[in-house]
């Protein structure tokens, strides 16, 4: 059923997956204090004191990041869907839970590979919360998801 508690929970964790992606998820910052890039889901954007302009101060280095949020938002919207299919709506939302932490991951390398090019501190962008904000639903969903399950087993044993 559409009106179930877990679909809520979906629904905000596709929405945060998608503000996510949409936001500076931190910033590189140098010595001096000035900021030297922005990093985004999609691209690393280096700001004009570095000297780069035009295309050569975008770098679409983290696309995995945005792939893997475009995913688990796209996912946790269908999964909305798939209610009477309930062992496959909980397949699905820890299959993204992984990927959340699997963009954690990305992200942490992220920061690493490029923090030592730019030789600048990182800032995290308040952003970055989102996709934790979002497992958390997520991990809502599926202990919705899985109390129907049972409550179904329940009533079929009674027959």
């Amino acid at each position: 059923m559409i009106q179930r508690i877990q679909t809520l929970y979906l629904f905000l964790a596709c929405v945060l997956c998608v503000f996510c992606m949409t936001q500076p998820v931190g910033f590189f910052i140098s010595e001096q204090g000035g900021q030297m890039a922005v990093m985004y889901n999609l691209l690393l954007r280096y700001t004009p004191q570095l000297g780069v302009t035009g295309l050569q101060a975008e770098h679409f280095v983290t696309v995995p990041m945005f792939v893997v949020l475009l995913i688990v938002g796209s996912l946790s919207f269908f999964n909305i869907f798939l209610f009477r299919r309930r062992a496959l709506q909980m397949r699905i939302c820890s299959f993204s839970i992984i990927l959340l932490v699997a963009w954690y991951a990305l992200y942490a390398f992220y920061i690493y590979r490029q923090g030592n090019g730019l030789e600048a501190s990182f800032r995290p962008g308040w952003a970055a919360a989102l996709p934790f904000c979002a497992i958390v639903f997520l991990y809502f969903a599926f202990r919705g998801i899985l109390k129907d399950e049972m409550l179904v087993k329940s009533l079929d044993r009674l027959r």
